[in-house]
């Protein structure tokens, strides 16, 4: 990897706020470290599907769209194979006919998809994209080590990710068991029972309503909270 890529993409993380900043900053600056590239995006399958996650300045918005629509195109396949696809002339290219009769319209003559390796995903993949017959290759070297950098730090952004939703569950099931827990207190105080048959009222009033015991309880809470209020007033 030459220092000048290693040196952007360490910026990039850096400045990076999030999986997105990240993708959107590394998609705009892989257009300017390979040469014939003039758009740029990464693929990633989340929620069983493949979707876009970022994309340079300039990407038209259904580029990637009518391939995860198509079920085919570069992108679809380097994800998918794990395997590089270059297109040097999409005006000659017969692997993809629905996707290059858009591409083309688009403007896009060229295209090169190198597989992302991203732990806990079943396929990514880096996108570029070239107005010329051909003119991506000399940039495929650049593209290679811009990838595998690339990689790196989309697998720190989802790791990170991955803590902060853990962490955020935690918290909202802790603030789910201390809603219940006063609820249930304030039942047992009024009706005079035990917390066992306390939670079970609650639990067959949340079903008749359809609503979540957390937030029944939530209700419950807040109603009393709010008449202790008027009460003090």
């Amino acid at each position: 990897m030459t220092s000048e890529i290693r040196d952007t993409l360490d910026h990039a993380i850096a400045r990076s706020r999030g999986l997105d900043t990240l993708l959107r900053d590394l998609t705009d600056r892989a257009v300017v470290q390979v040469p014939g590239a003039v758009a740029c995006s990464v693929t990633v399958r989340r929620a069983d599907r493949l979707m876009t996650l970022a994309g340079s300045s300039g990407l038209p918005s259904g580029l990637d769209l009518r391939q995860y629509e198509n079920g085919s195109g570069p992108c679809v396949d380097a994800a998918e194979t794990g395997s590089p696809r270059y297109a040097p002339d999409l005006a000659t290219e017969t692997r993809w006919p629905a996707y290059t009769e858009y591409a083309l319209a688009t403007g896009v003559r060229c295209v090169l998809a190198l597989p992302l390796a991203v732990e806990g995903e079943t396929g990514a993949a880096l996108n570029l994209y070239g107005l010329e017959p051909d003119s991506l290759a000399r940039g495929r070297e650049a593209a290679r080590t811009f990838a595998e950098r690339a990689a790196d730090a989309v697998n720190e952004a989802l790791r990170l990710e991955r803590q902060q939703a853990s962490a955020a569950d935690v918290r909202t099931a802790l603030l789910s068991r201390s809603v219940i827990d006063q609820a249930v207190g304030m039942l047992m105080a009024r009706e005079r029972i035990d917390a066992h048959r306390a939670l079970e009222r609650l639990r067959r009033a949340s079903q008749h309503r359809n609503v979540k015991l957390r937030d029944l309880c939530g209700e419950l809470v807040a109603r009393a909270s709010g008449g202790a209020s008027r009460g003090r007033q």
